[in-house]
């Protein structure tokens, strides 16, 4: 269950995945060192923050200013 996954790579994906299973609200990106938010913790947040948060789990048009999630 990776939300707004196109173009995130595999070892993030698979990073992800597992914070989910494992219950952990984020992880490490293991290619950038960056603390990223699961769509679990911010489907959590009760609305989409406009950030174009990677995992992002409201669709396109419940965002503000039409943020879009950034592979990067």
């Amino acid at each position: 269950m990776t939300e707004g996954g196109a173009g995130v790579p595999a070892a993030a994906r698979a990073a992800h995945d597992h914070a989910v299973a494992v219950g952990a609200p984020s992880y490490v990106d293991p290619e950038t060192g960056y603390l990223v938010l699961t769509a679990t913790t911010l489907r959590a947040r009760g609305e989409c923050c406009g950030n174009g948060c990677r995992h992002c789990p409201y669709p396109e048009g419940e965002r503000p200013g039409g943020a879009s999630p950034d592979a990067t």
